[in-house]
């Protein structure tokens, strides 16, 4: 089994080095009709596959051709078994930095086809729905409150006007009646102009805040919807191609299983 599965770590490997070969010969810095990311990521993803499963039949059939036994079930366990070490083993090497240079070999593979592992890693802290990955709700309205002039001092006015703003739309809501009118206040000496307009400008700006905290809200809900289908699509599809492999080290271990009439007659000549 052993044997088994270095044959299929070294042709998992063999395979996927001239996928990437393939890959990068159709990449020209001066064109610009270049295949699309999204093309590579699939063709990437199936090039592994279809190589696991030929790596997995490789390797179950010199385990099964190597373990002597000339019987199919056994010789299908055999393959079978040496597809589960192999892919432990490339597991380890993906994960571990003992793998060394194998090791970095298999995580530039691992790279072109998405690195599952640190993909949802990555996917998982980008899904997260926080405010704090899309921009800020009041900036817009601070550029317009700080784009206003009047007074003595324009700039301490405009400063003052957007705390004032500020504490309105972010502080605590059971002030915010006072903050509001502080804020009313504030906007009314900035701009020179009279009270009630300025209040009306402060409702316009809450309205303009409510809805911006709104669309990010929904963006975030939508990025945290698409990053969890993408790792949900990622995961289903990593243990198809497990399985697809598992069927081909079956099936080489079987394919490999000793003839019991060859194995009958060389024992006889012996």
């Amino acid at each position: 089994m052993i044997a088994g599965a270095i044959v299929s770590l070294v042709t998992h490997l063999i395979l996927n080095m001239i996928g990437i070969g393939i890959g990068a010969s159709t990449l020209d810095v001066a064109a610009a009709d270049n295949p699309a990311a999204s093309t590579f990521s699939i063709g990437a993803a199936i090039w592994w596959t279809v190589s696991g499963i030929v790596a997995a039949f490789v390797g179950g059939y010199s385990a099964g051709r190597l373990s002597g036994k000339p019987k199919d079930s056994t010789a299908s366990w055999h393959g079978l078994v040496t597809w589960a070490l192999t892919t432990l083993m490339i597991f380890w090497l993906l994960t571990s930095a003992v793998g060394g240079v194998l090791g970095g070999i298999y995580n530039t593979v691992s790279g072109v086809v998405g690195g599952i592992g640190n993909a949802a890693g990555t996917a998982a802290q980008s899904a997260a729905p926080s405010l704090a990955s899309v921009p800020d709700p009041f900036s817009r309205i601070e550029q317009t409150v700080r784009s206003s002039t009047g007074g003595n001092d324009p700039e301490a006015l405009r400063d003052a006007a957007v705390s004032a703003v500020r504490a309105s739309l972010t502080g605590d809501p059971a002030q915010a009646q006072d903050a509001r009118e502080r804020a009313s206040q504030a906007i009314a000496k900035a701009q020179a102009i009279p009270v009630e307009e300025a209040r009306a400008q402060v409702q316009q700006y809450q309205q303009q805040y409510e809805q911006a905290v709104s669309q990010a809200k929904q963006k975030a809900t939508e990025a945290a919807d698409t990053a969890a289908s993408s790792i949900a699509t990622g995961a289903l599809a990593a243990v198809v191609a497990l399985l697809l492999g598992a069927v081909g080290g079956w099936f080489g271990g079987r394919a490999g299983a000793v003839d019991p009439f060859v194995s009958a007659s060389a024992a006889s000549r012996r």
